[in-house]
């Protein structure tokens, strides 16, 4: 299956997208349908599900593009399926929104299996990137992850011939993975941590959906208000289009044609947050010719008129890009004559979607329109050429909308309170919660705070070895995951053969860990039984050997340098004691310059690992409760320092 990143560099995907698709398992124990009744079988399924969906996603208002189920007849090896592509913008909680309904649809429709995935691929994958099977990456994971029965599963690799009966080596098709997951879905079902880790993105679903509403009062015209009162979805589109304007489409607003300021009545405007936030945090004054002016900041309704001018400038615009629509054009508000609609009708009424209200009853009006709409956005097929774009909507809508200005000002008077906006005002200290609930990791350091009594500073030092011996790439740096459960392993033979090729020197003359030991260097260099046994041209034994030499001869003159300075006195050495505090430290840095032969006085060896942990503490200390290079190279090995009660 051709994944969402090779469609776009085909031109044919936009940017955040996100792809799903349902098929047929098979494994529901009556045997998979023929090729006439698997369409059929879908598109029961299809029409099921969207009744099912109805009660969450109806009055919804998506952000770009509606969630949506079309039937796809099978090509090549994919088969045929349910499904459909969403452009969700920039409101990711669209995108976490459709997983879940995607879940929800596998639960309840155990024959169906589905995937998921946007412009990254199986980003499901990346939510849970820190407890992903090393042999599973972006290059691997091709048809492995799907939703089955309302849980997450992992095709696994082959990892011994046993598992070949049933585990195909190469590539998996659809086909073969949908059978795999049928015949072995216990096998499949991924890791506990994995799974977690995708339930907590969506645990706060489907209360979201009605948590993610913000009600505000607009000061908006007429026209606009009686529009989102029987489409309150074209909000979106109009707030796209003042939040995406440029210099041209600011012509259109001076003056206004469509939407005039003299008729402006205070309504109560349903956003979503993201809608919300895009809209208000928008500093813009409008043009003089306009005809739209703002009162005092001061003023009590100011919010509500900024907030009313912005709606009117982005519906002006919206509409002004669009041709008027002839008299007889199809918008899809009638739906009567759509033969899906009876059955859909009856797929919500089995799912309790009207709430046992009357038929006839205002309330059921209300549940009956919202249904038509979702129905438009999600299960018609509308035609291309009855396709009209949202500004087209909303002109022909004016011209058979009957409403009174007269009547909605005085509405206005009596509306009921908007919310309160101070989710906005986020301070620092809610944004690292937010940020920390969002990553995972408030887990994690609730776990690491109950062990604060017995913190050990040795993960420390032990993780930064374990990064040290890791190998990087052009993909970034190894992380180790614990320091505390996985050993830290040195190879000796391929450090020293990294060496050999810096250096051009045999193995059997890198056996020392300090160039400077003198001792061991001149061994290595004169011994005789090393010359009888070295293999090589002996113009290499010779160049080796110089630049051993050469070395230790830079390293000794470093040494000499350094005795001069102060910066001996800095380091802790290996005893506890801190050059600083030794009563003798500046005699013996001066008389380490004046020692025969350059040096051969006893150099007292620092403590490295010590070093290390004060220079790290001292690092974090400084940052001050904030991020910092410390803080995030520590938690990125999974150690979490104990907070400075200092």
């Amino acid at each position: 299956m051709e994944g969402l990143a090779e469609e776009r560099r085909r031109g044919c995907c936009p940017q955040d997208t996100v792809r799903y698709r349902l098929y047929l398992s098979g494994g529901s124990g009556e045997g998979a349908p023929g090729p006439g009744g698997e369409a059929l079988e879908l598109e029961r399924l299809r029409e099921r599900a969207l009744g099912r969906l109805a009660p969450l996603c109806a009055g919804y208002i998506w952000h770009h593009e509606a969630f949506r189920l079309e039937h796809t007849a099978g090509r090549g090896d994919v088969p045929a399926h349910i499904g459909g592509v969403t452009n969700f913008g920039d409101n990711v909680d669209d995108e976490w929104l459709i997983v879940y309904l995607i879940q929800q649809v596998t639960k309840e429709f155990p024959d169906l299996v589905a995937s998921v995935e946007d412009n990254d691929g199986d980003f499901l994958l990346i939510e849970a990137a820190d407890y992903l099977p090393k042999w599973l990456n972006p290059d691997t994971s091709a048809n492995r992850v799907f939703f089955y029965r309302g849980e997450l599963h992992i095709i696994p690799m082959p990892q011994n011939p046993g598992e070949l009966s049933w585990l195909p080596a190469s590539n998996l098709t659809i086909p073969q993975a949908l059978n795999v997951l049928t015949t072995h879905s216990e096998k499949c079902l991924a890791a506990e941590p994995i799974r977690k880790a995708i339930s907590r993105r969506m645990q706060s679903y489907p209360e979201k959906i009605h948590s993610d509403r913000h009600r505000a009062h607009c000061y908006v015209p007429a026209s606009i208000a009686a529009v989102l009162k029987l489409r309150p979805d074209l909000l979106a589109p109009a707030i796209q289009a003042f939040y995406l304007r440029d210099p041209i489409d600011l012509r259109a607003c001076r003056p206004f044609k469509l939407f005039l300021p003299e008729t402006r009545a205070m309504t109560l405007v349903t956003f979503t947050k993201c809608l919300y936030a895009q809209l208000h945090q928008q500093q813009f004054v409008p043009d003089r010719r306009s005809g739209y002016t703002l009162p005092a900041q001061s003023n009590q309704h100011f919010k509500a008129h900024a907030l009313g001018m912005k709606l009117a400038h982005g519906f002006e615009i919206l509409c002004s890009k669009c041709s008027q629509p002839l008299p007889g054009s199809k918008t899809g508000s009638s739906i009567s004559g759509d033969p899906l609609w009876e059955g859909f009708l009856n797929s919500l009424k089995k799912n309790a979607y009207f709430r046992g209200e009357l038929e006839g009853s205002e309330r059921h009006r209300e549940l009956l329109q919202t249904a038509e709409i979702y129905f438009q956005q999600s299960v018609s097929r509308p035609k291309s050429s009855d396709t009209l774009s949202p500004g087209e909507q909303i002109l022909q809508l004016l011209q058979t909308l009957s409403y009174s200005v007269e009547e909605l000002q005085k509405e206005g008077n009596s509306l009921p309170p908007e919310d309160d906006d101070s989710w906005l005002d986020i301070s620092p200290e809610e944004l690292d919660k937010l940020l920390e609930e969002a990553s995972g990791k408030k887990l994690l350091n609730s776990a690491r705070q109950q062990e604060e009594g017995d913190y050990d500073l040795r993960d420390v030092t032990e993780s930064m070895k374990a990064f040290v011996s890791k190998v990087s790439s052009h993909e970034g740096a190894e992380i180790p995951r614990s320091s505390a459960t996985n050993q830290v392993q040195f190879d000796v033979n391929s450090f020293t053969s990294a060496l050999e090729k810096i250096l051009g020197a045999d193995s059997d003359q890198l056996d020392s860990d300090d160039l400077g030991d003198e001792e061991e260097d001149y061994d290595l260099l004169d011994s005789d039984a090393e010359s009888d046994t070295r293999q090589g041209n002996p113009e290499e034994d010779g160049s080796a050997a110089k630049t051993l030499e050469n070395i230790r001869a830079y390293m000794e003159q470093m040494d000499l340098e350094l005795a001069g300075t102060h910066i001996g006195k800095s380091f802790t050495k290996i005893g506890g004691e801190v050059g600083s505090d030794r009563p003798d430290a500046s005699e013996e840095a001066e008389g380490e310059l004046g020692t025969e032969s350059g040096g051969n006085s006893k150099i007292q060896p620092v403590d490295v690992d010590l070093n290390l942990v004060e220079n790290l503490l001292e690092s974090y200390s400084s940052q001050a409760g904030l991020s910092g290079p410390a803080s995030n190279i520590l938690q990125s090995m999974g150690i979490r320092l104990p907070d400075n009660q200092n």
